[in-house]
């Protein structure tokens, strides 16, 4: 095994054994999910999209309490409760903060003044540039084969990671696409330091998501998965009744607002927490085609890194 994959930039900033990062995903990545990758040796992320302020203290609080290893919050920037979000996040001194969806600048400064950690989420080499020049100690730069809200650009992991790597000099953390060990080699062999990964680990035996989805997930296979709403913010969803009948508005011109009437409120939870199959926004990504079972945190992530040794010893 190669020193610098085991040993590098990304393990050295957050602490943690192996540079596999689980994604801060809504309705699937709480305090379980965080902490059970956290202690595996990898970072586990609260997914604080989907989460009120007391929810999300009281989450941060339990991870604290089932581990002592490094972990983070994920912050979409889109969500209400935003202001109430960074409070706690300060108060309860949580170590390491990823920001997605809206302008690095904006809390950067705050986060690094309480001596906190600041990741941000980009689509581009455009936003990955910008993040580094907002003073972030690293990037997530995810393609458009992730799950959940995505890049208009509709760059893949695999044009996007060497794209940019050239324009920076901060840790890069590939996203979007990657569940296994080979796929997490080709993305450091691309220049990414580490590896972010969401899909799998939504069917994990400790993600919040409904078991429905989980099993909706497993039985998927290649097409299965469609970028939806861009009028609104594009997001890549598991094909059913809603996604076809957003698909067929699209087609026939509908406006942002009248996406937005159908979209309502809390259809994402409708979806991947209550399991309505049919009618909720099921958010995953593409490579949902060849995860094929649901286990424990841990042993996903030593299959992981089991797959990736193997890979590096015998790439062919």
């Amino acid at each position: 095994m190669l020193p610098s994959l085991i040993n590098n930039r990304i393990t050295q900033l957050f602490k943690i054994e192996f540079p596999i990062i689980q994604a801060g995903m809504i309705w699937a990545s709480g305090w379980r999910l965080a902490s059970a990758v956290s202690n595996a040796g990898g970072l586990g992320i609260i997914g604080a999209g989907s989460m009120y302020p007391d929810v999300l203290r009281e989450h941060i609080r339990k991870t604290k309490a089932a581990t002592t290893k490094p972990f983070a919050v994920n912050l979409p920037l889109l969500y209400p409760n935003i202001q109430e979000h960074i409070q706690i996040i300060l108060e309860e001194k949580v170590p390491i903060v990823f920001i997605s969806a809206g302008n690095p600048k904006t809390y950067t400064s705050l986060f690094k003044d309480a001596g906190i950690i600041v990741v941000h989420v980009v689509s581009s080499s455009f936003f990955a540039q910008k993040t580094e020049a907002a003073g972030c100690d690293a990037v997530v730069a995810e393609g458009f084969e992730a799950g959940g809200h995505n890049g208009r650009e509709e760059t893949t992991t695999m044009v996007l990671i060497p794209a940019v790597r050239s324009v920076i000099k901060i840790p890069l953390i590939a996203a979007g696409g990657i569940a296994t060990g080979r796929q997490m080699l080709a993305a450091m062999v691309l220049g990414a330091d580490a590896v972010q990964i969401g899909s799998r680990f939504v069917c994990s035996e400790e993600a919040s998501s409904h078991h429905s989805f989980k099993e909706a997930i497993v039985n998927s296979k290649e097409g299965d998965t469609q970028l939806s709403l861009k009028k609104l913010v594009p997001v890549r969803l598991l094909k059913n009744s809603f996604s076809e009948s957003i698909q067929l508005a699209e087609k026939n011109g509908a406006s942002a607002e009248e996406l937005e009437t159908m979209l309502g409120r809390a259809r994402a939870k409708k979806g991947m927490f209550e399991g309505d199959m049919q009618e909720g926004e099921l958010e995953i990504g593409q490579v949902s085609a060849i995860i094929h079972e649901i286990k424990p945190a841990a042993e996903i992530v030593a299959e992981i890194w089991k797959d990736f040794s193997a890979a590096v010893d015998h790439p062919f």
